[in-house]
């Protein structure tokens, strides 16, 4: 049996934050929160483009898609593709 050794994963050196300079909206949060704050802020970002927003954030359209669901779901508003076009007839 060839059996092969797990590497670790590499990512790219990022410097270390400093405590002063956490971001407000992390203190106090719930992991959820910030996810969901991440989640809308990508696809902002990225002009509503599912799947440019779910590759930087390393996740695939279809966990995107259901997240999305549930945000809708519970009436929070998510960038959609056409948000900074005029409105548009469905």
């Amino acid at each position: 049996m060839n059996q092969t050794s797990l590497q670790p994963l590499e990512f790219p050196a990022r410097p270390p934050i400093a405590p002063g300079r956490v971001v407000p909206l992390l203190i106090g949060a719930t992991v959820g929160e910030i996810e969901r704050e991440l989640v809308l802020q990508t696809l902002a970002r990225c002009s509503g483009n599912r799947t440019q927003a779910a590759l930087m954030l390393g996740m695939s359209i279809r966990t995107l898609r259901n997240k999305i669901r549930q945000y809708t779901a519970h009436g929070i508003e998510v960038p959609g593709p056409y948000a900074d076009a005029p409105n548009r007839a469905s």
